[in-house]
């Protein structure tokens, strides 16, 4: 039996309320600094003493009282009383110090020191807290954990953190040219979002075939690639509704227009076309949100600039709109038809809700980057 679309395409809107309906963030696991670069911090608690703790040297050289080398100079070198202190990079700093010199700026002849230059309070130094104060955390439950964030955890001594990092199966329901692109790149995306991503292909387009990809395993989240047409070879939708129950498809967004999604128990389930502009698309503006909450990700915040030209749309129909970056102004790239040339050019998209015909020139819109995306 051929897959139809009903008479009316249910709004994108509509769609996502169905599909994260009931769907809450996934509980934290712990994973070493070395596996969270990419995941999605959870709770972190604040740190209950400063750091460091204590004053400490950032550079080797003496150990010094500001106030006892004022005046000192090449020109007027100043005799210490007593031998100073030699520190290491990372030491801490004896009691009453609060600079340390250069070795080239204290001189020692037999057992006598004398200073060649003066310092202020804090030079050469890290004072008690100047990297994190107590009560703070090092992250904020939400971000990425990205390379800088790992670099300093370490550094104030933590060897693991908590990350939300949904399971996601990305099933690629084979095609008749043998493509996987559009189901490859749908894998890097979900692991860009900070997800642990599977990939599965169907061993044919028929609904026996993807029910059994289906089968396969428990997941988050479930995205099938392809077969969501009204080929006479299309069978996804056919497939998902033997499984659990199909709650739209055929949807308001162009492009996307034959993408579906679905619940089989609890899970989600986004069925994405197999073309690379639709499954774009898709990703945009389902897949992301999907991964949003399940990782509880902080709010994606929108660059707002104004448009160098007009964005036409269609009523009814949600629209993707690619932009390039020109100046300090947003130029549309492509809307509705992506082709390929666009896709990689792009810097930013914005999707033009199905109650507009668009924006004028000179328009002020937010748009997300398209950057920080694998």
């Amino acid at each position: 039996m051929t897959q139809r679309l009903p008479a009316v395409l249910t709004p994108l809107d509509v769609a996502l309320r169905l599909l994260l309906d009931d769907v809450g963030p996934v509980k934290p696991i712990g994973v070493s600094l070395a596996d969270s670069v990419g995941g999605i911090a959870a709770e972190v608690a604040p740190l209950r003493t400063a750091h460091p703790a204590f004053s400490i040297a950032v550079a080797d050289g003496w150990a010094m009282r500001a106030r006892d080398i004022a005046g000192a100079s090449s020109y007027s070198p100043l005799p210490l009383p007593a031998s100073p202190v030699w520190v290491e990079a990372g030491d801490g700093l004896p009691e009453h110090c609060d600079c340390v010199l250069d070795a080239d700026m204290v001189e020692q002849t037999g057992p006598i020191f004398e200073v060649l230059a003066e310092a202020v309070p804090g030079h050469g130094i890290r004072r008690a807290g100047d990297d994190v104060a107590a009560g703070r955390s090092i992250i904020s439950p939400g971000r990425q954990v990205n390379a800088r964030d790992r670099l300093a955890l370490h550094a104030i001594g933590l060897d693991r953190i908590q990350i939300r990092s949904p399971r996601v199966c990305v099933i690629d329901v084979t095609s008749t040219d043998g493509s996987a692109a559009s189901s490859q790149f749908i894998v890097e995306f979900v692991k860009a979002a900070g997800a642990r991503a599977v990939g599965v292909q169907t061993r044919g387009r028929d609904a026996a075939s993807i029910s059994t990809a289906i089968d396969e395993g428990t997941y988050d989240l479930l995205i099938t690639v392809g077969g969501t047409g009204l080929g006479r070879t299309d069978a996804t939708v056919q497939a998902l509704a033997a499984h659990g129950t199909v709650l739209a498809h055929g949807l308001a967004l162009q492009p996307g227009r034959t993408a579906a999604v679905a619940k089989i128990g609890t899970t989600p389930v986004i069925a994405v076309p197999g073309t690379p502009d639709q499954a774009l698309a898709v990703c945009l503006t389902l897949v992301q949100p999907a991964l949003d909450l399940l990782t509880e990700r902080a709010q994606r915040q929108a660059i707002v600039r104004p448009l160098a030209r007009k964005v036409s749309s269609s009523i009814g129909v949600a629209e993707i709109v690619l932009l390039e970056a020109l100046d300090d102004k947003w130029m549309p790239v492509a809307a509705g038809q992506l082709s390929l040339d666009a896709i990689v050019r792009s810097h930013a998209w914005l999707a033009v809700p199905g109650d507009s015909e668009g924006y004028a020139a000179g328009t002020a819109v937010g748009a997300f980057s398209l950057r920080d995306m694998t």
